[in-house]
């Protein structure tokens, strides 16, 4: 039986999300020019509900299409493969499941920012305080993969050349 394959190191997954974050401003830029565009939304604050609901659906539609491939650009960089469990490409609706589920990244932080109305630094805090629990985490899976992926029946592997 092979064994399965190497789980990219925890530091290099947190470089891939942030380099993905980075990633994302060029695709919040259009979606939000485009959005601006279509409504004929003149403030930032009109239909801010509606522009974060066509961000959710342009995100899904970004994330689900590229890990339907098996690579983002920043996995790609970061040598990063996401594959099911059985080391098979994702289907969409297999990507469809990890995008949503991915959403434990964020909702705990947002929904407390919410319910206990946090403004600026608080909400700060308790978002990245949230990122690193959720990060560290992963050492609990049996093979350190992320609880989303677990979640959503997925996995992270090593995707680095072999050395010559």
């Amino acid at each position: 039986m092979p064994l399965p394959p190497a789980t990219p190191s925890l530091l290099r997954r947190m470089a891939c999300w942030l380099y993905e974050g980075m990633l994302l401003f060029g695709v919040v830029f259009i979606a939000g020019y485009l959005f601006g565009a279509l409504s004929q939304t003149r403030n930032a604050m009109d239909n801010r509900h509606a522009l974060q609901a066509f961000l959710f659906v342009i995100f899904g539609i970004y994330f689900v299409w590229l890990w339907s491939k098996g690579q983002t650009l920043a996995m790609k960089t970061w040598h990063i493969r996401v594959l099911d469990r059985l080391g098979q490409p994702l289907s969409q609706g297999r990507a469809m499941v990890r995008y949503l589920c991915s959403w434990l990244w964020f909702l705990p932080p947002l929904l407390a920012s919410w319910y206990f109305e946090l403004k600026g630094g608080e909400a700060l805090v308790i978002f990245v305080g949230w990122i690193a629990i959720w990060a560290i985490l992963s050492r609990f899976h049996p093979r350190q993969q992320f609880w989303h992926d677990a979640l959503a029946g997925t996995q992270l592997v090593d995707e680095r050349p072999a050395k010559p």
